[in-house]
């Protein structure tokens, strides 16, 4: 005869919990792992084993990410009112710190990327030809 109903029941479950325990991480991802909440490490990267229902994970790139500051007009010491434009690049070293010491890391970073509000003039590259304090 063939197999029991519930030896095909057991097999497919089997397999069905083999493929959820299987991930694969790319080579600039991190997985933060934690296990019954509490956390266990970093992973990756490569073909990594997650025991289901009991371990849980965060992904983390840890590739450069830029993002556009926009334009702000800033005032130096000198009492003179510039416009100031910006990139911000900003990478993850530290995949368990940046998923346990802050909420949500990526919101952190690009929440209101603020410039100092008074910039010295010496800091300050003006296009033209340079004038002498004395003129």
């Amino acid at each position: 005869m063939g197999l029991p109903i519930w030896m095909i029941f057991l097999i497919v479950f089997g397999i069905m919990l083999l493929a959820m325990a299987i991930q694969v991480v790319r080579e600039y991802e991190r997985l933060v792992v934690f296990r019954l909440g509490k956390h266990v490490g970093a992973r990756g990267p490569g073909l990594v084993l997650i025991i289901p229902f009991v371990e849980r994970f965060i992904k983390v790139s840890t590739r450069t990410i830029t993002m556009d500051i926009p334009p702000q007009d800033v005032i130096t010491r000198d009492n003179v009112s510039i416009k100031v434009n910006a990139v911000l690049y900003f990478r993850v070293i530290d995949p368990n710190r940046a998923v346990l010491e802050v909420e949500d890391f990526l919101f952190a970073t690009c929440e209101r990327p603020v410039l100092k509000s008074g910039i010295c003039a010496e800091n300050v590259q003006v296009c033209g030809p340079a004038a002498s304090p004395g003129e």
